[in-house]
């Protein structure tokens, strides 16, 4: 599948931030996240970069696995998914019912991940949600929220709720649906979810085994500090460029 380069078209900045998406793409791939064609994960662009009073993003283009994505394949479009460049490929307005709602409502939400891994939907149905019971789990749990499934995400009536659900939380369980995170950063979202994702793993696999060990709740309310010093101040970016490397090493494909 011969897809244009758009480097030469598009801004620097713009350009950049494709390669990012798309490697995240690779990424959550690479990693087990995928589910087929399906969930997304959308970029804010910079305000410098739309119109006036407007946002736009970069989304998948619908109908390509998420390893066969490329910076240029990303398909740029406006809140309300319409597409705002020339691309030959769809893109799916249902799938962007949930991420526009939170980009809406959180201006801080510059990458919205989402995925239906078999782990995390297993937890998402769970009554209990996520259990204290790893270091993984911590990180987690100090900026979590829930939301009930109220079916496939098609209506905007729901928007509101899911909004008023997420409040400031970077990390929301959608029930018997799978998992979101927010991030300022490609970056930043991408490492929520390897945190996230690891979590739920980690629950099932212990929750066959024995009794189950809680975490002291005073750990947790402390957890936003120790993350600070343990990646050196730096949060996501400490590993991104190794992600990076990892995302060459599998195909430097993606950014074409």
């Amino acid at each position: 599948m011969h897809i244009p380069s758009l480097k030469e078209v598009v801004s620097e900045q713009e350009w950049q931030l494709r390669c990012d998406l798309a490697a995240a793409y690779r990424l959550v791939a690479a990693y087990g996240w995928s589910d087929l064609v399906f969930t997304h994960i959308s970029a804010k662009l910079p305000s410098s970069l739309s119109r006036p009073g407007e946002h736009h993003f970069l989304i998948n283009p619908y109908g390509l696995m998420f390893d066969e994505i490329t910076a240029s394949s990303l398909v740029r479009v406006d809140q309300d998914c319409k597409k705002l460049s020339d691309s030959p490929f769809p893109v799916n307005p249902a799938g962007f019912v949930i991420h526009s709602a939170i980009h809406a409502a959180r201006e801080d939400a510059g990458c919205v991940l989402h995925t239906h891994s078999r782990a995390g939907v297993a937890v998402s149905a769970q009554k209990c949600g996520v259990l204290p019971i790893s270091q993984q789990s911590t990180f987690v749990l100090g900026s979590l929220a829930y939301h009930a499934y109220e079916g496939v995400a098609l209506r905007d009536e729901e928007k509101l709720r899911l909004q008023a659900d997420l409040g400031t939380a970077n990390y929301l369980m959608l029930r018997n649906h799978g998992l979101l995170t927010v991030g300022k950063t490609i970056a930043d979202a991408f490492l929520n979810m390897y945190i996230f994702e690891a979590t739920c793993r980690i629950q099932i696999d212990a929750q066959a085994g024995g009794e189950l060990v809680m975490v002291d709740p005073k750990i947790v309310e402390g957890i936003a500090g120790v993350m600070k010093t343990a990646t050196a101040g730096q949060g996501a970016n400490l590993a991104w460029p190794a992600l990076l490397r990892k995302a060459e090493r599998l195909d430097p494909g993606y950014r074409t």
